[in-house]
């Protein structure tokens, strides 16, 4: 057995964005409970770049939709920036997470019937950017990671990475503090997933706060800190061997 030391917990200076407090998340099939977490308790800072990590089964689906605020819990509290989202409505937690969360996902998730730059306003849209605004911001995000010439293509045109591109650049059109990317590398090869990590390593260097779902042990170590997941709690908690404060990262 793998055992992993808690990293010690020293006097904290930054504020708690999210914070996980004896979580629960039961799942009623048939006549039998599931148990997909069982107590996890998961404090993130503003500003920190986090993984988090564990063997299929282990709860990292049913935490990332805790942490987005894409679900409940059958019981314990969840906390974003202080305030317990626990028991709100599903119109409340749609809200909440389009203005202060921003979602990477494996699959890009893109509308296909959409250009590049339709896809990135899209967002922006609920909440209640004008037309111009919307235009304006989704042409210096597309710029911003590097596909200013591809904004009228659609996501067939475009290669995978070209296309996580953009959904990053939609994930930020609201300006979030947060941004969750559930396996951003996970349809990629290894050389666009490396591109595609060094760009969420520079938005962590502009202050944005990174939590990063994956079962992918060498780009884990690319965060600040890796939670270990197992049987649905947090197990251990380390620092990833590729991170380095002050926007430095070691290249690998």
């Amino acid at each position: 057995m793998i055992i992993i030391k808690k990293v010690s917990k020293k006097a904290k200076s930054k504020k708690t964005v999210i914070k996980l407090q004896d979580v629960w998340k039961i799942y009623h099939v048939g006549t039998v409970d599931v148990f997909a977490l069982r107590g996890m308790d998961l404090e993130i800072d503003e500003g920190d770049f986090v993984a988090i990590m564990g063997p299929s089964g282990s709860g990292k689906s049913t935490a990332t939709n805790m942490i987005g605020c894409l679900d409940i819990p059958s019981k314990g509290k969840i906390f974003l920036e202080g305030q317990d989202i626990s028991t709100l409505a599903e119109s409340d937690l749609a809200q909440i997470r389009g203005r202060k969360i921003g979602f990477i996902f494996q699959q890009f998730n893109l509308i296909p019937t959409l250009t590049a730059l339709e896809n990135v306003t899209l967002p922006m849209i609920f909440q209640g950017y004008s037309y111009d605004e919307r235009v304006a911001r989704a042409k210096d995000l597309l710029s911003k990671v590097g596909l200013a010439d591809r904004i009228n293509h659609r996501p067939t045109e475009l290669s995978g990475g070209q296309q996580q591109r953009v959904a990053i650049a939609r994930a930020l059109g609201n300006d979030p503090q947060i941004l969750l990317a559930d396996e951003p590398t996970g349809n990629l090869d290894q050389k666009t997933g490396k591109e595609i990590i060094e760009f969420l390593m520079s938005l962590h260097d502009e202050g944005k706060t990174i939590i990063m779902v994956t079962h992918d042990q060498n780009l884990s170590e690319y965060a600040e800190k890796i939670e270990m997941l197992m049987d649905g709690k947090v197990i251990g908690t380390r620092k990833g061997k590729n991170f380095q404060k002050s926007g430095k990262h070691k290249n690998k």
